[in-house]
């Protein structure tokens, strides 16, 4: 444990180019002795607010993390209330804040359990939507999408909040980050289990997420977002069209805002910021932290032009990044990568060979980064060497696992999260 201590940002907007982060977290409330799912994140956050509050900052710190809900009854989600300088201290104010809610889950017989998909949850019978503050829009995300499949019910991921204080900075940023999504399974994926089950992909959440919004394709279209590099054009072209194909089913615009946008980041005008939101969530702060650094290390190698110039970066088109995304959702490390132009703007010269896997990129992009003081390097070299979370797993439950077995490794999950360490595989 670290005594440094995290540091809000000059947070008066607009904060400029990596002037800051914003980290979000969500974890499943599952039952102590059985692990199965249970709504009750509205009796957690009425334990610290007297009431059912749809936010809370709990006292005892220094306020730089706050308690939200999520959509679903058995989600809860940990938060940076306002950016932060730096991820220094950040994870173990996190871990601290994780004790925090499981200290309030004691007496319901309830604990949280990271990864994200739960292994044996039935959506379509188990999912419970939000019934307070709020609650209609997630009425209106139900009446139009169907929020029982796992797409809605059953993902927990991790979301970067990083900055842009101009239009200019907006197209550098968007450039870098929409690069980045194609291999971030390869970083975190960390949901192979589905169904009680083993599925074929190494990041089934993703597998899902992209298909969620079917009722409406628009709203996360092809996950990669449009290369779209100003704020007319994005909310000209992109959102615009959103909202139109919205419209027959929401004509009162309960869900017309900038969030309902399902891209694997999506910009956010009303706070001068983009949210990255393809991270599974990991096992535990310490890990989902390491993660993050190593994001927005990339991200910032790729908008300061390290390896290629600006106008290189922006020419992606969205089907050459969706066939990466697609690969490393399957696949996550183990994924290869042929695509010279894509390995080039990332320091790599490709032509002639076979390409590289998404796990040999990302440590090439470890090792040539600069290391950001004060996060524990530990959990990412746990993955590079045991694999991300999703191979560790499928490691430790073998290719036919039954519920005794599930309930085992999960439960190992469970326990890592509460003591603050990396998963290590069985066998």
């Amino acid at each position: 444990m670290t005594d440094t201590a995290p540091t809000p940002a000059d947070y008066s907007y607009p904060l400029g180019l990596f002037g800051g982060c914003g980290i979000e977290l969500e974890y499943m409330i599952v039952d102590e002795r059985t692990l199965d799912v249970r709504p009750v994140a509205d009796e957690v956050m009425k334990a610290i607010a007297g009431e059912y509050a749809t936010d809370v900052e709990p006292d005892g710190d220094d306020g730089v993390i706050g308690w939200s809900n999520e959509l679903a009854l058995h989600v809860v989600e940990l938060k940076t209330i306002r950016p932060v300088a730096s991820l220094e201290g950040l994870a173990d104010l996190f871990q601290s804040h994780v004790a925090r809610v499981e200290e309030v889950l004691a007496p319901m017989g309830c604990r949280l359990l990271p990864g994200a998909t739960h292994p044996w949850m039935d959506p379509h019978a188990e999912m419970r939507l939000w019934p307070h503050e709020y609650s209609p829009v997630y009425e209106a995300f139900n009446r139009i999408f169907d929020c029982r499949g796992h797409g809605w019910a059953n993902l927990q991921s991790t979301h970067i909040n990083l900055p842009f204080g101009s239009d200019a900075e907006f197209a550098r940023l968007h450039a870098a980050i929409r690069l980045v999504l194609p291999i971030l399974p390869a970083l975190a994926a960390a949901s192979p289990v589905m169904d009680a089950k083993p599925t074929a992909f190494a990041d089934a959440r993703l597998e899902v997420y992209r298909s969620n919004a079917r009722a409406v394709p628009s709203v996360s279209g092809r996950v990669i977002p449009e290369p779209v590099f100003s704020r007319r054009d994005y909310e000209g072209v992109l959102l615009a069209g959103i909202y139109k194909d919205l419209e027959p089913l929401d004509p009162d615009g309960i869900i017309r805002h900038e969030w309902v946008n399902a891209r694997g980041c999506i910009a956010r005008f009303d706070r001068g910021a983009i949210e990255i939101r393809l991270l599974d969530i990991q096992e535990c702060p310490a890990s989902d932290i390491a993660v993050c650094d190593m994001v927005i290390r990339a991200v910032r190698a790729l908008a300061e032009e390290r390896w290629a110039g600006l106008q290189e970066l922006q020419a992606f088109g969205i089907e050459p990044l969706h066939a990466i995304l697609l690969d490393c959702i399957k696949q996550a490390e183990h994924a290869t990568i042929t695509d010279a132009s894509f390995l080039r703007v990332f320091g790599i010269d490709a032509e002639g060979s076979g390409g590289v896997t998404a796990g040999e990129l990302w440590r090439h992009l470890d090792a040539e980064l600069p290391k950001t003081p004060g996060v524990d390097p530990q959990p990412l070299q746990a993955i590079f060497t045991h694999g991300t979370l999703a191979t560790r797993l499928v490691r430790s439950l073998g290719c036919e696992p039954d519920r005794a077995a599930l309930r085992r490794v999960y439960g190992s999950l469970a326990d890592a999260l509460r003591s603050g360490t990396p998963f290590v595989p069985e066998g």
